[in-house]
């Protein structure tokens, strides 16, 4: 594999977890499109959706466990919601991580386009609430909760994503979660997830390990840089900048989609 290859691969990593990292995600609404199409942009061969899938799906998990890592002396988690969402979406990720290998091409990069637009009309919809609860001060429908993280983890698990992107807007939004509780407590839910659709990823052969791993090694560079950085930044604006970079990525998918 040519350096200046993997070279690319490692700076594609390192932006999408630093922003994970900054804004709770697991770099994953980044990562997917920067991988598909940059690498053909700059004249390299490039990767499949499937490879993408697979190569996002082990980067996500490194880079969550080093961006939790990072938060867990914030006092942002709370441990009965990590652990229902974890466990709905532990299970939907690993029956979409599976079932991912019976789509096409076109229909991962369709689920990935649906999920994004979901996510970026939701960032834009007002929200309500206090941004200083402690995070096990907090309340939430427990039913509804569930039945959401479960039906993004089947989603995310087919593209290879934690679902990150997902949550934190359903977090902020229907939950009515304080910011930098959501991004914690999503770096944990997303950890689990992408256990599941890790796993899942290596049992059907759909992640190249030499790229996997340098996105893994960018991962644990940039991730806690990224958290540092999110700590230091009103929750106000890192809303705003996730909100921005959710929607220009749904705008691209979705516009290759629809040509």
């Amino acid at each position: 594999m040519d350096i200046s290859f993997i070279l690319l691969i490692f700076l594609v990593g390192s932006v999408g977890s630093f922003m994970s990292g900054m804004l709770g995600v697991g770099g994953a609404i980044i990562n997917y499109p920067l991988l598909l199409y940059v690498p053909v942009l700059l004249g390299f061969a490039g990767f499949n959706a499937y490879q993408v899938s697979g190569i996002v799906a082990v980067q996500v998990f490194f880079a969550t466990l080093s961006g939790m890592l990072a938060y867990r002396k914030g006092g942002y988690f709370n441990q009965k919601l990590i652990t229902i969402m974890g466990l709905s979406i532990l299970i939907g990720s690993l029956i979409g991580g599976y079932g991912s290998h019976f789509f096409s091409e076109d229909v991962i990069n369709l689920v990935y386009g649906l999920l994004a637009i979901t996510a970026a009309v939701m960032m834009f919809i007002p929200k309500r609430g206090t941004e200083d609860n402690q995070g096990d001060n907090i309340r939430f429908p427990k039913i509804l909760t569930s039945i959401m993280t479960f039906v993004v983890g089947l989603g995310s698990g087919i593209v290879g994503a934690g679902g990150a992107f997902l949550l934190v807007p359903l977090m902020l939004v229907v939950l009515k979660i304080p910011t930098r509780i959501t991004i914690a407590t999503s770096l944990a839910v997303t950890l689990i997830s992408s256990i599941g659709t890790t796993a899942a990823k290596l049992l059907i052969g759909q992640v190249p390990m030499i790229p996997a791993f340098v996105i893994v090694a960018a991962s644990l560079v940039a991730s806690p840089l990224g958290v540092f950085i999110g700590k230091k930044v009103d929750a106000k604006i890192l809303q705003g900048i996730l909100a921005f970079v959710i929607l220009i990525t749904t705008v691209k998918i979705w516009f290759d989609i629809l040509n």
